[in-house]
């Protein structure tokens, strides 16, 4: 996208790659519903809360702080 761009270039070296980091960040939470709306895609319907549904369930997403990028401290 932005090809023999020093500034980018520059940029991308102090702050990290932010819409690479922001693609890959989407990427995780469509997957996450695309996981999340099978059951209702898939024509059944899903269980009650609090029923057993013959498989073993997994604790939901917690939401995680990533590092902030290289650089001078922010304010």
């Amino acid at each position: 996208m932005f090809q023999d761009s020093p500034i980018y270039d520059r940029l991308i070296a102090e702050r990290g790659d932010i819409p690479t980091q922001v693609r890959r960040e989407a990427e995780r939470v469509s997957r996450e519903v695309e996981f999340a709306m099978q059951p209702l895609l898939s024509g059944g319907h899903a269980p009650a809360p609090g029923l057993p549904t013959g498989r073993p369930t997994t604790p939901p997403p917690t939401w995680q702080r990533s590092a902030l990028p290289p650089g001078p401290p922010q304010r």
